[in-house]
């Protein structure tokens, strides 16, 4: 088995390795001065299985671009395999069509993946489990719930949470981390005007007094999680943290954050952390290596992945 490690997330996939007891594969990954990628593996990879380690955020394009060739490259190197290793799976949240002629991006890029060569797919907490079905390959979506657990109960030990989904989307997110903490179970009911804009319209559920968290997969521009936060503390919350598999946190996402009613944010590695969330005082990062790595070790041995999960 080999590990490749793209450039979208190197101390991400260094952890990962590390795990593993393996040395990441030697490999050039840079750019023209016109910005096209090129790739070059500086070791042998025939009949190898190999992982290579890539999230799609930001820039997406030019992570993708990345995969993409360097998967071509694995493949023309006679790789036996190529599991790309999609901790963040970028155009997750484009799954449908939102409107009269638009486009299914997740779809087209489940499909140029599949046709660079990719085998299978391992990621984790993608927006939508049908997304699944976009691949022609297998696909292994982990979940970050496991991590999350252990933190909130290292964190909140013995206290009474109440849980919360900040839309009706995340329901099952939500309901199967509070079944772990047998915790109740709270939901907002928005409505989304336009893109990255969301009001928040009702809570279903009696926070008052309580300690909530909420629950999501991703923080884009925060909007929504900072409206949930707020209207959480006006309902008569006793305090508000957050969950978020993948921190995007675009434009002013991390000051929104931070003047919010949120006492904490926790995020996981999945996006390599920007200046302004390292330094931020309510946004913390939990790793989510150890599972992937784990994930990789019983693919490479053909055993079950779904187990680390029972």
């Amino acid at each position: 088995m080999k590990i490749l490690a793209g450039n979208s997330n190197r101390p991400l996939a260094e952890a990962i390795a590390a795990y593993l007891h393996l040395p990441l594969t030697k490999a050039t990954i840079r750019r023209f001065p016109d910005l096209e990628v090129f790739v070059e593996i500086h070791e042998n990879v025939r009949g190898e299985d190999v992982f290579l380690i890539q999230s799609t955020s930001y820039p997406a394009n030019d992570n993708l671009m990345e995969l993409l060739v360097a998967v071509d490259a694995l493949k023309r190197g006679s790789a036996r395999r190529v599991t790309a290793v999609i901790p963040y799976f970028g155009y997750a949240r484009q799954d449908r069509k939102s409107g009269p002629r638009t486009p299914i991006s997740a779809k087209l890029v489940a499909n140029i993946i599949t046709r660079a060569g990719a085998d299978r797919v391992l990621t984790v907490d993608l927006h939508a489990g049908q997304i699944q079905g976009f691949f022609d390959t297998p696909v292994d979506n982990l979940y970050a719930a496991p991590v999350f657990v252990k933190d909130i109960q290292t964190r909140f030990d013995g206290e009474d949470l109440m849980f919360v989904s900040p839309d009706v989307g995340g329901v099952i997110r939500a309901r199967g981390i509070a079944k772990r903490l047998n915790a109740d179970l709270a939901i907002i009911d928005k409505r989304r005007e336009r893109a990255s804009v969301s009001e928040v319209m009702n809570i279903i559920g009696d926070v008052k007094g309580r300690r909530c968290v909420l629950v999501d997969d991703i923080v884009d521009s925060a909007g929504t999680l900072c409206n949930a936060a707020a209207a959480l503390k006006e309902a008569g919350a006793m305090s508000i943290a957050a969950y978020v598999t993948h921190g995007v946190l675009s434009g002013g996402a991390v000051s929104r954050v931070t003047s919010s009613p949120l006492e904490k944010m926790i995020i996981t590695d999945s996006i390599l952390a920007t200046e302004a969330v390292r330094v931020s005082g309510n946004i913390e990062q939990l790793s989510i290596a150890p599972l992937i790595a784990e994930a990789i070790r019983r693919i490479s041995e053909e055993s079950s992945v779904s187990s680390l999960f029972d």
